[in-house]
């Protein structure tokens, strides 16, 4: 198990002919953030001082490894889901016509757009069938519930901030200015989007992140 120090700050000052401006640099592990020029910010405020704690990986039934993060006494995958088998070994349907989507009564998964392009960066979209089997998580791993994923808000000081701390910094994948985004809990989400219930269309891959639970 490595532990690296969740929040370091380092001030820098970059210099070219034309001005000068201070920033600051914040780093996770050697990994710059986010940064701020020193003239936009009024205050600097340290939150809970934890450790976050990365794991060994965890392997699922296709051999896919995803890294996995501690935050307070909770541990998370920082990987979407991309798997193609359950975890008894059985395979998972694949569904890609929209109408085959909406009608289904068993479990099924598909890649954004149709496109397994996507499987690396955002994972699979998976249909609620296949999420309420209890198989779809590698063994020894669930689906999270709702008291699960409100300790995770708090653990990272409440819903009105824990978006910002979950998201992976800066606009690789992200369409918006993501300028709130910090990536401070490691977690690392992407906008992966979503695929209707209602139409079997996709939905907002580069702009939402979807958190999904299971029970209370």
């Amino acid at each position: 198990m490595k532990i690296f120090k969740l929040l370091v700050l380092i001030l820098f000052f970059s210099f070219n002919q034309a001005s000068a401006q201070d920033t600051l640099y914040i780093y996770r592990a050697g990994i710059v953030v986010t940064k701020r020029a020193v003239s936009e910010i009024d205050s600097i405020t340290f939150y809970k001082n934890y450790d976050v704690q990365i794991k060994e990986s965890v392997t699922d039934n296709d051999g896919n490894s995803y890294h996995v993060v501690k935050i307070g006494n909770q541990t998370w995958m920082t990987e979407n889901l991309k798997t193609t088998k359950y975890n008894d070994g059985s395979s998972i349907p694949f569904i890609a016509d929209g109408y085959q989507w909406i009608g289904s009564v068993e479990g099924g998964y598909s890649w954004y757009n149709n496109d397994q392009s996507n499987k690396n960066i955002y994972g699979a979209l998976y249909n609620w069938f296949a999420v309420t089997t209890g198989k779809l998580a590698p063994k020894g791993w669930h689906i999270p519930s709702k008291t699960e994923i409100n300790t995770l808000a708090i653990n990272l000081g409440g819903y009105s901030v824990a978006g910002s701390k979950l998201k992976e910094y800066g606009n690789l994948h992200w369409y918006s200015e993501n300028k709130d985004a910090t990536n401070f809990s490691g977690f690392t989400a992407l906008p992966g989007g979503y695929r209707s219930s209602e139409t079997g269309d996709y939905h907002s891959s580069g702009m939402k992140y979807l958190l999904m639970a299971v029970g209370l």
